[in-house]
């Protein structure tokens, strides 16, 4: 059945603009203007007063991830569909093989915990080894399975951390098959030191997660996966960048004209470190994610990265753990499961500190919650914008309407909200995923099974033409010699 939503005002990335939106039987946009007839049958939506976004795209969740023993408590339904009643109708989920596992064989895992989606989904995969089948693999990955980026942790030692080395033969085989590289970017030697150091010195509560990753640990890191990459000449994207250090070596980097990304979690960008000081541990131990929540001075740095361009995206890192797993760390914060929630709160929380503030427009608030990820990640026109052709992802918003977050009331398969009582102003009213609403007015109708997994082609055709551009800067170099 088609629907017509009439009357809003439909907001992409470029423009803003009265019109009417048209979806088609296939899912699709079938038509963007002004007073268009409804089909027959086709149900109608009032935006009068409201605004017709792109659905959102979050690039960063974790649902059903194992992890420090446990396993985080969303899995691809529940979480897909609390992300469906925040209005975000797709996310880019991560495939992480332990070390020595095959990448497809870790890939059809995911793809088959998957299948239970509510909305579509798509993966990046995770290089934590290398070996001659890594490198055949990730061939397999780009060709064959729609993946163009690979993820690489440079945290998490004695478990799932890249060495250089590691990064060095990635980062060569993610350029010559077109694929993006992206990494957390944690100095892990220094964590896992700082960890022993604090430990010894007897602290072992919530407060020393923070105290054992400082914004240094970080910045490092960032600094060192963008240099291997300008040697490499690959692109880069940066996930959860959290503090001013990490957000100014992707700044010098994209003066100096080097292809850099940036993405901020909403959570990073409102929750402040004093989080952890909390003297319960329930409450403090709910706050333990990595990189750790940062000083309010790091958060103003994030707002002007974001502001400025120099972060482009806005993601989650949605992994829940609920109150009995984060106690696995009651006497060593080292075992705390890292991880949070968010995906149902990400746009809402934007809107209300971005665009009410006066931070962001309601354009900017588009890119940075749907059409950057789209368009960085090969996604865009099908996703990350409202015109004819595109997928039918939208979300309509009432910027005036008013909703206080809370666990007691959220989708999230989690006991604890990172914001919870807060009052947001700006909120979706109405969801629709691939043409049918599957939201509207706090009525969640998401359907087990309804996401379908979607293909991102590779950058090989941009890939050649950029080196072939620095073969030929190159040679001219060797003339002036």
């Amino acid at each position: 059945m088609s629907l017509l939503i009439r009357g809003g005002t439909v907001v992409n990335a470029e423009q803003m603009m009265r019109a009417d939106v048209l979806t088609d039987d296939s899912g699709k946009i079938a038509a963007v203007g002004e007073n268009l007839a409804a089909p027959a049958g086709a149900e109608i939506i009032d935006a009068g007063g409201a605004y017709v976004m792109p659905g959102g795209i979050d690039p960063h969740t974790h649902m059903q991830l194992p992890f420090m023993g446990t396993v985080a408590s969303d899995d691809f339904y529940t979480g897909t569909a609390a992300a469906l009643a925040g209005g975000t109708t797709m996310i880019i989920d991560f495939v992480i093989p332990s070390p020595k596992q095959s990448l497809i064989e870790a890939y059809d895992t995911w793809r088959g915990w998957a299948e239970k989606a509510a909305a579509d989904y798509s993966f990046h995969v995770a290089v934590t080894w290398w070996d001659d089948s890594v490198h055949r693999d990730m061939g397999t990955l780009v060709k064959e399975r729609g993946v163009n980026s690979f993820k690489h942790f440079m945290a998490y030692k004695n478990a799932i951390m890249c060495e250089d080395e590691v990064l060095v033969n990635s980062f060569s085989r993610a350029w010559e098959l077109g694929a993006l590289c992206t990494v957390h970017a944690e100095n892990g030697e220094l964590v896992y030191h700082l960890q022993k150091k604090l430990l010894a010195q007897g602290i072992n509560g919530p407060e020393g997660h923070p105290l054992s990753r400082p914004p240094e640990v970080e910045g490092e890191a960032a600094n060192r996966a963008i240099r291997i990459a300008q040697v490499l000449g690959v692109p880069l994207y940066i996930v959860h960048v959290s503090c001013k250090e990490a957000l100014d070596a992707i700044t010098r980097a994209r003066n100096e004209g080097q292809r850099v990304y940036g993405e901020v979690l909403a959570g990073h960008l409102v929750v402040d470190d004093s989080v952890y000081r909390n003297p319960d541990f329930r409450f403090a131990a709910a706050h333990v994610m990595s990189p750790p929540f940062r000083s309010k001075e790091h958060q103003e740095h994030l707002w002007r990265g974001l502001m400025g361009g120099n972060l482009q995206t806005t993601a989650t890192d949605h992994c829940c753990f609920c109150e009995p797993q984060k106690a696995a760390g009651k006497n060593d914060f080292t075992k705390i499961p890292n991880g949070t929630g968010g995906v149902e709160d990400r746009m809402m929380v934007l809107w209300d500190q971005g665009v009410r503030t006066g931070r962001l427009t309601p354009m900017e608030f588009v890119k940075v919650t749907s059409a950057n990820t789209a368009q960085i990640f090969n996604l865009y026109p099908r996703k990350g914008c409202i015109q004819a052709g595109a997928d039918a992802d939208i979300v309509v918003w009432d910027p005036e309407g008013t909703k206080t977050i809370s666990a007691k009331t959220h989708h999230q398969k989690i006991d604890f909200n990172i914001f919870e009582g807060m009052n947001v102003t700006g909120i979706p009213v109405h969801t629709i995923s691939r043409g049918k609403l599957v939201y509207t007015k706090g009525d969640l109708r998401a359907v087990q099974g309804a996401g379908r997994y979607v293909d991102r082609p590779s950058y090989a055709p941009y890939f050649d033409a950029l080196e072939k551009a620095n073969a030929l800067k190159a040679a001219k170099a060797v003339e002036r010699v």
